[in-house]
């Protein structure tokens, strides 16, 4: 690559990694793997090392993750909390102990685990515990007080009452209280945490810590950040006192003199993985000597005295047993692979969605197969590939008609999804009445696939519209319905009548059309009338639709059973207007402009100022190009920034856009 591709993959690299880090550490919503993400940032550091020239400040190989969040008070770390640079291969172990011994005489290492969780810090004074507080970026935290409080295994009150004292931590949240409250959640028709590492950190973060509390949240802590009336020379003295002044610390640390010793207790650490009652993801080494991590310090982002060493993902063979085939609510096929039960990174799994014919074909997937299973990122369980066949074994096909109501199935338009023909099919209907209910849709509290699928068995809906002509007394022939429960259902059945029209717009399930399109709907007509009227050509003139999203929602309209149903809403009495206010029309500096948002704004939320731009006159795209007019920058602005500039697209900052929203507004008056 020439330095433009080198510059241009660095720059998306960045993009990338903000990104996924806000998901990470800030949202709890991980999608992409561990192991994705250790790679991408290596490529970085590695592009950054060769061409020392296209560093910049922000670039995440500089910074610790995540960030404060606004709903807690900020805490500034007096001692920064580190992240570890990773390692991924013996050799690179024996680097680092290479660089090491250069540079201090006869070093000692300490081996632990790397606990899967999230890092914190507590501060005690006189022995009682004063304050908590997350990692943050590693400079300013959250403070977390009284949600620590409620972990059982973090000491309120010390043995000894040492003036004062800072550790560091790893709250986690054990495989057996993981599966505990993803069972819970399922039964209570929540969607459940992806991992214990998700569920550890979304639990901590919770303004009100009587959830956290329920969520039995436990910590190892593994660091002296900060004594006073006591001195330590090195780390594993620090953590023997830190078990007697009463802390819950690693159950298994070892102290090794050279890079074969710590390879030994990597590989052993490792193979406990399976057996550990809490989930790892890889193993510290560190040295032990204070005095000679103080003489190597640290680099911008990382200690030069310590390292991590990442596991590759787990990997088991199992048996396939079945191939399950559900249809969602647009008739789409789905197979599911049915497995032996395993445990896989600290969970059993037994079943794989297998996407479509085209994986299934690839990858040669047949009934009796030994089969080869990961967890991609210990989150989501994938066929990584075929061991090998069943004697006898013939490939697996989908079915030609459909599981549900027997009518023939048939690939549209050269789309790898295989869908039912029949629009009247009962699974697509029921996947239609979840939809239809679901938060982002019409979102009806407490009607879950279970109440549905009761209703639906009990012969009292066959639409989502019949929802609204269920009585009181239909929701108490349910088994487990009380007179509080039929109340409080039928209540959040009445409230959504005055939800606004692209919730409406969305829940119809309409082919193409999601929550952003729909809303695009709504703001342009105002009306489902007017949607109802509008032809494809008309849609199509909205900015951010195409000719097929355009032909779709001009087809389903053009339905005489569509047409049946608009009046039926009316008559329901379900809201079809848009209720927000019109876009302010009139010669401001939004009027017809392309906005795009990028990085962390102050003071507003992206969607926050996103409404504001569309109010009044202006849009909002996710891409610049050379027909935005303004970007507005925040924090962390990566590649969007940097195109912007390329383009010689005016940037503006937060002062500039409520200035700007300031002079709209007076001119629309």
């Amino acid at each position: 690559m020439d330095i433009n591709e080198v510059k241009a993959r660095a720059e998306q690299l960045r993009s990338d990694i903000w990104y996924h880090n806000r998901k990470y550490y800030n949202e709890d919503a991980p999608e992409i793997s561990d192991y994705e993400y250790d790679m991408m940032l290596r490529e970085l550091e590695q592009i950054e090392a060769d061409y020392p020239q296209l560093m910049t400040p922000d670039s995440p190989t500089q910074r610790v993750g995540g960030d404060a969040a606004e709903k807690f008070s900020p805490v500034e770390h007096r001692v920064p909390m580190e992240s570890l640079h990773d390692s991924f291969s013996p050799e690179e172990i024996r680097e680092f102990e290479k660089r090491i011994t250069e540079s201090v005489s006869q070093p000692q290492f300490v081996v632990e685990p790397k606990i899967d969780g999230l890092s914190v810090s507590a501060e005690y004074r006189n022995g009682i515990f004063v304050r908590g507080s997350t990692r943050g970026d590693g400079n300013v935290g959250e403070d977390i007080t009284e949600n620590l409080k409620t972990i059982r295994s973090l000491p309120m009150k010390l043995s000894q009452p040492i003036p004062y004292l800072e550790v560091r931590g790893e709250v986690y949240m054990s495989i057996k209280s993981f599966e505990e409250l993803t069972a819970k959640q399922e039964e209570n028709e929540e969607t459940p945490f992806k991992n214990p590492r998700n569920a550890a950190a979304g639990s901590l973060r919770q303004k009100d810590a009587r959830i956290t509390k329920a969520r039995k949240l436990d910590i190892f802590v593994f660091n002296v950040q900060q004594i006073e009336g006591t001195e330590l020379t090195s780390h594993k003295q620090s953590l023997d006192f830190l078990q007697e002044l009463g802390f819950t610390v690693l159950p298994f640390y070892h102290v090794c003199s050279n890079s074969d010793e710590v390879l030994e207790q990597i590989d052993a650490i490792g193979n406990m993985r399976g057996e550990l009652s809490f989930q790892i993801d890889g193993a510290v080494v560190k040295l032990d000597s204070f005095a000679q991590r103080q003489s190597l310090g640290s680099t911008a982002k990382y200690p030069k005295w310590a390292e991590a060493y990442k596991y590759p993902p787990e990997e088991k063979e199992t048996e396939l047993l079945d191939v399950e085939i559900t249809v969602g609510r647009t008739g789409v096929l789905t197979p599911t692979a049915v497995f032996s039960p395993i445990t896989l990174a600290g969970t059993t799994v037994s079943r794989a969605s297998l996407h479509n014919a085209e994986y299934i074909a690839e990858k040669d997937i047949r009934i009796g197969d030994t089969v080869l299973l990961r967890k991609a990122g210990e989150i989501i369980p994938e066929v990584v590939s075929v061991v090998r066949h069943k004697d006898g074994s013939v490939p697996y096909e989908l079915p030609t008609v459909c599981p549900s109501c027997g009518c023939p199935v048939t690939y549209e338009n050269g789309e790898a999804a295989l869908r039912c023909t029949n629009t009247d099919c009962p699974a697509q209907l029921m996947r239609h009445m979840i939809h239809y209910v679901s938060r982002d849709a019409m979102d009806i509290d407490g009607l879950g696939e279970k109440v549905l699928y009761a209703l639906a068995e009990n012969e009292l809906i066959h639409s989502p519209f019949d929802l609204y002509r269920l009585t009181r007394e239909d929701i108490l022939r349910l088994e487990g319905k009380k007179d509080k429960s039929a109340d409080n259902l039928i209540s959040a059945i009445e409230r959504s009548k005055n939800n606004d029209l692209y919730r409406l717009i969305f829940g119809l399930g309409i082919r193409h059309i999601g929550q952003k399109a729909a809303k695009l709907l709504s703001d342009h007509f105002r009306s489902l009338d007017a949607i109802a009227q509008a032809k494809a050509e008309e849609i199509a003139a909205i900015e951010g639709f195409g000719d097929i999203m355009a032909q779709s929602v001009a087809a389903y309209f053009s339905l005489d059973a569509t047409k049946e149903l608009v009046q039926e809403i009316h008559t329901l009495g379900i809201n079809t207007e848009n209720l927000s206010e019109p876009v302010q029309a009139g010669n401001n500096a939004f009027s017809g402009k392309t906005f795009v948002i990028t990085g962390t704004l102050p003071h507003y939320k992206r969607s926050e100022a996103a409404a504001i731009i569309e109010k009044l006159g202006g849009k909002v795209s996710g891409s610049v190009s050379k027909k935005t007019a303004f970007v507005l920058a925040g924090e962390e602005a990566g590649s969007k920034l940097t195109k912007a500039q390329q383009l010689g697209i005016t940037v503006i900052d937060e002062e500039q856009f409520i200035q700007m929203q300031r002079d709209s507004e007076n001119t629309n008056v």
